[in-house]
């Protein structure tokens, strides 16, 4: 079993900063990959970054150059920072990851972008 928990969502400006993280409750070396996703109202759940297999970020045509993914082995933890925040970032942002064939999902946690 895998449990990831997010935190460090919360109302921003538009043009503001925004760093979110995720601990999970094993070495994030262990997961076939691991990272952010989306979910606006009314959307369908899309890839923000994640770590692939191998190491290697990958990040969604819409955040490339605004949002770096990054991790922290010994803490367990990945984060996101997002920079330069737009109105249409706004969803709730879901750390995800892939062990031995199965995903595994935190509960979730709002970012709301105010123009």
């Amino acid at each position: 079993q895998v449990q990831l928990v997010e935190s460090g969502g919360g109302l921003v400006q538009a043009g503001g900063s925004l760093r979110l993280s995720c601990a999970a409750s094993r070495s994030i070396f262990m997961f076939n990959t691991m990272g952010w996703y989306r979910q606006a109202p009314g959307k369908q759940r899309e890839l923000v970054a994640i770590f692939a297999s191998g190491g290697t970020p990958n990040y969604g045509d819409s955040v490339k150059g605004r949002f770096t993914i990054s991790r922290v082995n010994a803490e367990k933890t990945v984060y996101l920072q997002m920079t330069s925040l737009k109105p249409e970032d706004t969803a709730v942002y879901y750390c995800g990851a892939n062990y031995i064939g199965h995903d595994y999902w935190g509960q979730g946690t709002q970012v709301t972008v105010s123009s």
